[in-house]
């Protein structure tokens, strides 16, 4: 019976991640993924990566190969009151904010780059559960097979361990609608954050284009999608406002929005990244990048520790090393949704005191930047 160091579940751009950061670390590597090899290259989303996201993949090897566009300046505002806030990259000394990726152009970079290091995947293989042991976990498979390893990293879906404690979910009531806009004239490398009561809109520079992250109640959101795209067009329009004009739009699609996250992301011989760890609301687009804070951090605690890789005292440092961001980053976001999705009276003329109190105020102001950027660590 074979014993890998490491069974990865979920070969999407966490997983994959995970991988590469171990690519020289000796251990025997497998990823396992329900779909077929390179499903992830057809992801339709993008994703705001942060400055730190980016040293990440340079680290990785990968970020040269993406068709990165940068976040210049994020516009920060709220509909139907006073108050905005504008964030600069020349004020911190970097060359930008963030940058938008397509998702599946990552998850194609991460896959060509695992190819390269000959780490194995092994697609159209269901993972149906987990079962840790004193000295290995069981990967159990939907078709009957079973794989065993010395640690389970779950990087995709809500696969349950034996010793699974309840997850901490809320349902924000609250769909993303997704689409790229042509606008008529150019973002000039601006990213927009508007705050209404139906929920964030975010519009993105991506390419020429701009990503379109559009939230509304489920029955608006069936709503949005049935309107033929000059309708959409106009309803868009109206909601964003007229600091950028557009011109047309392409396909749109939809995903559900809410919170879920394990309090603990280790049990025994296991470790929960990315997704199944925790899921985050879109604002702010902090998702994928908390993701591959976790990824790196975990990483370099196996590297250092050595030996076993599902030692508990291993699992029990990487856990407590990422407990103040994973913490504050869930705290985070889901506050800002909380709080700006309110239509009442006073949390509307607070917010906006609060927006124009951050823009007038640089410590403020650079808190928040850094924090998106880096993340919780990354005090002023």
């Amino acid at each position: 019976m074979q014993t890998h160091d490491l069974v990865i579940v979920g070969a999407g751009p966490v997983g994959m991640a995970l991988a590469l950061a171990l690519k020289d670390s000796g251990l025997d590597i497998l990823l396992v993924d329900a779909r077929p090899r390179g499903a992830a290259r057809q992801d339709p989303r993008v994703l705001a990566l942060s400055h730190g996201t980016r040293l990440t993949l340079e680290r990785l090897g990968v970020w040269t190969q993406l068709p990165a566009t940068a976040i210049e300046t994020i516009h920060i505002s709220h509909q139907g009151g006073l108050g905005r806030t504008l964030l600069r990259a020349e004020e911190y000394g970097q060359p930008a904010l963030g940058y938008v990726v397509p998702a599946g152009a990552l998850a194609g970079a991460l896959d060509d780059a695992l190819a390269s290091a000959g780490i194995p995947i092994r697609d159209n293989a269901a993972v149906s559960g987990l079962a840790g042991g004193a000295d290995d976990v069981i990967v159990s498979l939907a078709d009957g097979r079973h794989l065993h390893a010395r640690l389970a990293a779950c990087a995709e879906g809500a696969i349950q361990g034996a010793d699974d404690k309840p997850l901490v979910e809320h349902d924000y009531d609250q769909h993303a609608v997704i689409c790229v806009a042509t606008p008529a004239e150019s973002h000039g490398g601006r990213a927009w954050e508007r705050f209404t009561p139906q929920g964030p809109l975010a519009v993105l520079p991506c390419g020429s284009g701009c990503a379109i992250v559009h939230t509304a109640a489920p029955a608006e959101a069936d709503a949005l999608l049935a309107l033929d795209d000059a309708t959409y067009l106009a309803r868009l329009q109206e909601h964003f406002g007229t600091r950028l004009r557009f011109a047309g739009v392409g396909p749109r699609a939809r995903y559900p929005l809410l919170l879920r996250y394990r309090q603990d992301p280790v049990g025994q011989r296991t470790v929960w990244l990315g997704n199944a760890a925790q899921t985050l609301h879109p604002v702010a687009g902090q998702g994928y990048n908390l993701a591959l804070r976790d990824v790196w951090a975990c990483a370099q605690v196996l590297l250092r520790a050595g030996g076993d890789p599902g030692a508990a005292e291993t699992l029990a440092t990487y856990a407590r090393e990422r407990r103040l961001d994973r913490s504050g980053t869930i705290r985070f976001t889901d506050a800002l949704v909380r709080l700006f999705s309110s239509d009442a009276a006073p949390l509307r003329h607070a917010r906006g005191a609060g927006l124009l109190a951050l823009d007038l105020l640089p410590p403020a102001r650079h808190f928040v930047a850094k924090r998106m950027m880096f993340g919780a660590r990354a005090w002023p």
